[in-house]
């Protein structure tokens, strides 16, 4: 805070943040810093110097004499104060686990085009919608109803299409890669695992997916054909934005997607995706990660978009995503089971989850969340690897969560299920509300007990893993609660992950 005169005026406060969230109750015009500079307060004003050579030299290799006077921009931030405010939720995490719906609807806003006439026909419901040229763009989303109904009449006869324009430029470059390669760091890389099949699938392109810090160490060969998508969710991960200078220097083609407008990731790659899911306060990321994986799935959809043998595929999956919201709804307001079995887990002190295919990330991520947040030892397990080692730890007093909704692993997940009853493990089980097969076996004398149930909404098999991790952030939520630790910062964590 200075308090010396500034343009005649009285009292000026300078603000230093690493992240804009925390002084947006203070002030919205922020300057943002590059690598090197070097700020001067003096006399209610500023200056920006940068060195020389600070690629070289680093911020203290070259004496402050040989920094130039430089401008950085001054900018407007478009954060609400309400959105960091906890809006009558105990805690950020549970607000921002109940903001997921709408912020999957600010995901997509003005990103579904259709080549339509009229989108209110058939029983009346109103969107509204931007002519750009022959597509129509749909900006207002509000036609999603709870219960699922009001998109169906967008798709009479309709062609619906993604417009992303941050990629749209490069489209053509990035199919024509020799790879794509997801880079990224914790719960991000499981967004990426999550959405690299359907990636693969529509694209037709192969997706490596690094860990920044790995692709570092092994100095990974990458070629001036290969396509690097960086995922972070506050675009300042220190591991992260190494890897995108040395993709740079490698010649590779950069794409950013992250959730802070403005960040170095997005500054530093040559295009890229806003995820829009509003500002996360919560250490452990919940609805970045589920925005994170539809927006590499509408990625793939706008790749794919010329391709006739997979036109039927893109419209299921299209379909689909403007059901999501409401659906997530319907599994939020099962709150109250979750927090049931958070009571019976509250005690034990390891958890194991298995899953396959696209919900091997919905392992991984339940397990990170329960690690980071409840201080709660658990591992997440590909099931496919259970007969490899695994199966040693089940007993009658491990808990073993396993995803098993409908897709086309389903029966190899139920050969899981089995392997981990004649064990006597103790279950609970992710399954799809129309799986009467699993429901009721375990609804029957023989087996009444043996497992805790918890059910979902299916959709496409590429969009489940949104849905699926919802019960588990909850879970982690109460877990923490119960076990008295705090939510919002955990021991030894930071948001921002801004060293190595």
């Amino acid at each position: 805070r200075d308090h010396s005169e500034h343009h005649g005026g009285g009292a000026c406060e300078f603000y230093f943040s690493s992240d804009a969230s925390a002084i947006v109750e203070h002030t919205k015009r922020v300057v943002v810093m590059e690598d090197g500079d070097v700020v001067h307060v003096s006399g209610g004003g500023y200056s920006v110097y940068a060195a020389p050579q600070q690629r070289q030299h680093g911020l203290g290799g070259a004496p402050f004499g040989a920094h130039h006077k430089i401008s950085r921009q001054l900018e407007t931030l478009e954060i609400g104060v309400e959105q960091i405010m906890k809006g009558g939720y105990d805690h950020f995490m549970q607000k921002e686990i109940h903001e997921q719906p709408s912020a999957l609807v600010e995901t997509m806003r003005g990103r579904i085009a259709l080549e339509v006439e009229d989108c209110s026909e058939g029983d009346g419901s109103e969107c509204t919608l931007e002519r750009q040229g022959s597509l129509k763009l749909l900006d207002s989303l509000d036609l999603l109803k709870e219960d699922g109904g009001g998109a169906e009449p967008l798709w009479r006869g309709a062609t619906p299409r993604v417009k992303l324009g941050g990629l749209e430029p490069h489209a053509e470059n990035i199919l024509r890669s020799r790879r794509l390669i997801f880079v990224a760091c914790g719960t991000s890389y499981h967004a990426c695992l999550a959405a690299r099949q359907v990636v693969e699938e529509l694209t037709r392109v192969p997706v490596a997916l690094e860990l920044a810090s790995d692709l570092l160490d092994r100095q990974a060969p990458l070629y001036r054909d290969d396509t690097c998508f960086f995922v972070s969710q506050s675009g300042e991960t220190a591991d992260t934005l190494n890897a995108l200078q040395y993709a740079k220097r490698r010649g590779s083609l950069c794409v950013g997607i992250t959730n802070t407008v403005g960040s170095s990731i997005s500054r530093e790659t040559s295009c890229g995706v806003h995820v829009n899911a509003g500002v996360e306060i919560g250490v452990a990321s919940t609805k970045a990660y589920t925005c994170q994986i539809l927006v590499i799935v509408m990625i793939a959809l706008k790749l794919s978009e010329d391709s006739i043998s997979k036109g039927k595929r893109r419209n299921e999956i299209m379909r689909d995503l403007l059901r999501l919201p409401s659906m997530m709804r319907r599994v939020l307001r099962e709150e109250g089971v979750i927090k049931d079995l958070a009571r019976e887990l509250a005690q034990e002190t390891s958890l194991l989850a298995f899953g396959r295919g696209y919900n091997y990330a919905t392992a991984l991520e339940l397990a990170l969340k329960v690690k980071e947040l409840s201080y709660m030892h658990s591992e997440g397990i590909l099931a496919g690897e259970l007969k490899h080692g695994p199966l040693a730890l089940i007993d009658e007093t491990m808990p073993a969560v396993v995803v098993a909704t409908n897709d086309a692993l389903r029966e190899k997940m139920w050969s899981t299920i089995q392997q981990l009853l004649a064990r006597k493990g103790r279950l609970v089980l992710l399954v799809s509300k129309g799986d009467d097969d699993i429901l009721n076996y375990f609804s029957g004398e023989e087996n009444d007990g043996r497992a805790r149930i918890i059910t979902v909404d299916t959709v496409c098999d590429c969009l489940q893993p949104i849905l699926n991790i919802v019960p588990f952030q909850l879970l982690s939520y109460h877990l923490t609660v119960l076990r008295g630790f705090n939510v919002d910062q955990p021991r030894n964590l930071a948001k921002s992950v801004t060293v190595e």
